[in-house]
């Protein structure tokens, strides 16, 4: 099965199969950020952007996704070369250890912000929560976040 979909503001024609979750159809694609950790959605390694709402892209079937959704990939918001500020913020502060659970870290991050300008350390925990962390301690993430919302504000 052949289908249309919006990654990171490109429309990429993919083949499917009808049971094919989302992960392994971007994974499949070459949207290797997207990790593939537990696939039954308590990680939040696999997370992205689906229509601007942070989603498990393991727990999608990629036939329910039609063509006016879209989805973001931590590499939609920034890349090596030029990193969104929630990325540089995640490696200034140390939050990057073995960097397995960064990608849907950076993008949890990115929604919260995008709703929130201004979290408190509460509004950030309860919005990661959905992401595990075996490195850090969730500490430097925090102040990641923190640190980015803070740069965000004065841009």
């Amino acid at each position: 099965m052949e289908t249309t979909l919006n990654i990171n503001g490109e429309n990429i024609e993919v083949k499917i199969d009808p049971d094919e979750h989302l992960l392994h159809t971007l994974r499949n694609n070459g949207f290797t950020e997207v990790k593939s950790g537990c696939e039954e959605g308590e990680c939040g390694a696999c997370l992205i952007l689906l229509n601007g709402k942070s989603v498990n892209s393991c727990q999608i079937f990629t036939a329910s996704i039609i063509k006016k959704d879209k989805i973001l990939t931590v590499k939609g918001i920034g890349d090596f070369h030029e990193p969104h500020i929630i990325q540089e913020a995640f490696v200034e502060c140390g939050a990057v250890q073995c960097g397995f659970c960064t990608p849907g870290m950076v993008l949890a991050s990115y929604a919260l912000l995008q709703s929130n300008p201004n979290p408190t350390e509460s509004q950030i925990k309860e919005a990661l929560d959905g992401n595990l962390c075996r490195c850090t301690g969730y500490v430097k993430i925090i102040d990641a976040v923190k640190q980015a919302a803070q740069r965000l504000q004065k841009k």
